[in-house]
């Protein structure tokens, strides 16, 4: 048998190598592609719930083709008091493996990538969806990807009004301040979820709940803006999908299972079907779907997070971070 090496990139290795914005929104576009060309296999996520505390680990697995050519597995937790601890809420691990051998290639922190991917698909899907130059951004919530959300729709958009909320005022305010010091722009912190929705361009809601809980009405989502959420729980009124013009998610097999996630109980009650769904984001993206069409269209769009843009972030911080000479090389067999 040869000798056998992996890669490992903790968080200061992902860190290190140091992806810019475009490149992470470019790795993930062409993931996006692949999979609505049908190059890529992906498996709807499974949960393991220890119940030893309030939180589960998500487990999301699946293999993406083209210049990529990786599969991959990623087990992150999702523990909602992980901030009393000083703790990030995800904390996880991605394994990346050759598919024609089955030998592992990579270890990659996953909280990282969890958190930058997700804000990429959050952008790439207003990429094709947003109303043409939305100037006001409402984002609720203040977790580790609501930053990776406002940096990426900002570096797209440029916007001119940028509201933020979350439950907590500290967890608010010193959000708003790192992003206003960041984005060299201001951003405002608001009390309320009202104020920081109503009338919004684009409405991204990132929420952390307990369980679900109607908070974001419908009745303030402005004509043909878009509308993202993805919190575990369910923060949107049943209402919500009854004004949209199109439907659109990252992957329909994992959205249409399990209990989790923001259109749980739109799908339970019939509300979002294969007939009601317009389509995923890749069939988007690779051209074969169209994106939004007009300026009055009111377009939703919902991602429960694909392993596929997990493969495809950690395939280009790979390739980044051996340019920069990061990353620990270690023996496996």
């Amino acid at each position: 048998m040869p000798d056998l090496y992996l890669t490992y990139l903790g968080r200061p290795e992902v860190e290190a190598a140091a992806l810019a914005d475009d490149e992470i929104l470019a790795a993930i576009e062409a993931g996006l592609a692949m999979q609505g060309r049908g190059e890529a296999v992906i498996e709807p996520r499974v949960h393991l719930e220890p119940g030893s505390a309030e939180g589960h680990f998500n487990v999301l697995r699946g293999f993406l083709g083209g210049q990529v050519g990786m599969a991959g597995v990623k087990v992150v937790g999702d523990f909602v008091g992980n901030y009393t601890l000083g703790l990030p809420s995800e904390l996880g691990l991605l394994c990346l493996f050759d598919p024609g051998t089955g030998a592992p290639v990579a270890v990659i922190d996953a909280s990282g990538i969890t958190e930058m991917r997700t804000g990429a698909v959050t952008a790439v899907g207003a990429k094709y969806l947003a109303p043409p130059r939305p100037r006001v951004l409402g984002h609720i919530g203040a977790r580790g990807s609501a930053y990776w959300n406002v940096r990426l729709l900002d570096r797209l958009f440029g916007f001119e009004v940028i509201r933020v909320h979350s439950r907590r005022p500290e967890s608010r305010e010193g959000f708003a301040a790192r992003l206003s010091r960041e984005l060299g722009k201001p951003v405002t912190a608001t009390a309320d979820w009202r104020s920081c929705a109503e009338g919004a361009d684009i409405v991204v809601e990132a929420s952390r709940l307990s369980a679900p809980e109607p908070l974001l009405r419908t009745e303030w989502i402005k004509p043909g803006a878009l509308v993202v959420p993805y919190g575990t729980m369910s923060a949107v009124e049943l209402s919500l999908t009854d004004i949209m013009s199109k439907i659109v998610v990252d992957d329909w097999g994992q959205c249409a299972t399990g209990k989790f996630g923001a259109l749980r109980a739109h799908v339970e009650a019939g509300k979002l079907t294969t007939g009601t769904l317009h389509a995923e984001l890749g069939q988007i993206v690779a051209g074969l779907r169209p994106g939004r069409e007009n300026d009055q269209e009111t377009i939703l769009f919902w991602h429960r997070g694909l392993s596929l843009s997990d493969i495809a972030l950690g395939h280009a911080l790979l390739a980044k971070a051996a340019s920069r000479g990061a990353g620990q090389r270690l023996r496996y067999a």
